[in-house]
């Protein structure tokens, strides 16, 4: 199995772009996933394109951003963000897809624009499990699976989690259902009264981190019975604040979140060594 580990830019915009990328090169990343807005240019995205290029970095583009509450806005936003990156060069597409409050009607086909995107252009588009999108909660999620058998995922299950304010032990099948669905993991620990743990390597953590490897286990045995020759991207997700605590008063964060997530890789490179090509 080829296994492919992909940098947030997230939370490291401040850094220049070739420090950046530098930065992800030497850590022994194979790419960036890159949260794209709605608002940046297509010259913004050239220069940008150009130097992921120059690194030889891949690049996961990442939608985010329409939060517009109309739907007919929202379709025509959504749309527009797909045609503005259609000439990028994509390994895939991660997109937080939808609102939690649209019908499924409203939901399916801000889905199927997604659809209609990979059919023109061949880059596979996943939906990512989010809290305030479509993929909210493990049990709205899975009447969509159901609904929709060409739907798959990225799974940040650190979202569920934090929604049913639980382990998800009540729902197997709903959580087995999307794993099965699954072609890119979004690799942060959540808790139930959260979406991101303080510092993973902490001892008081153990026990959410067990949980969450014990589902991304099943997503790579999951992936090794498709085919040995398969690709497994992940997505190191641990956030800047507010998802990473500051201490109070002094803006300082409680664990520093470019080395979380390089120890979230390392953990699961040593993990899933037997496993690589």
């Amino acid at each position: 199995m080829i296994f492919k580990f992909f940098c947030p830019r997230w939370g490291s915009e401040d850094i220049s772009w070739d420090n950046f990328l530098t930065k992800v090169k030497s850590a022994g990343y194979s790419g960036i996933e890159y949260a794209i807005s709605n608002e940046i240019t297509k010259t913004e995205l050239e220069q940008i394109w150009g130097k992921v290029e120059e690194h030889g970095l891949e690049i996961i583009p990442q939608h985010y951003a329409t939060y517009e509450a109309n739907f007919s806005k929202h379709f025509d936003l959504f749309s527009a963000w797909f045609e503005k990156i259609k000439p990028f060069k994509a390994l895939k597409i991660d997109s937080q897809t939808g609102k939690d409050f649209f019908s499924f009607d409203q939901n399916k086909s801000l889905i199927d624009v997604a659809v209609n995107y990979t059919k023109k252009t061949g880059v596979d588009v996943y939906h990512e499990t989010h809290r305030n999108k479509f993929a909210f909660a493990a049990h709205i999620t899975k009447d969509y699976l159901i609904k929709l058998p060409y739907l798959k995922l990225t799974l940040d299950i650190s979202h569920w989690v934090n929604v049913a304010e639980s382990f998800l032990e009540d729902q197997k099948e709903a959580v087995d259902l999307a794993i099965a669905r699954t072609e890119h993991i979004h690799a942060r620990v959540g808790y139930p009264e959260g979406p991101q743990v303080s510092d993973p390597r902490a001892p008081e953590w153990q026990e959410a981190l067990c949980h969450h490897l014990a589902w991304w286990d099943k997503i790579v045995k999951k992936k090794l019975t498709e085919s040995t020759n398969s690709e497994m991207t992940i997505t190191p997700e641990f956030g800047p604040y507010p998802y990473m605590v500051h201490l109070p008063y002094t803006s300082k964060p409680i664990s520093n979140q470019w080395d979380v997530n390089v120890y979230i890789m390392k953990l699961l490179k040593e993990r899933y060594e037997p496993y690589f090509n």
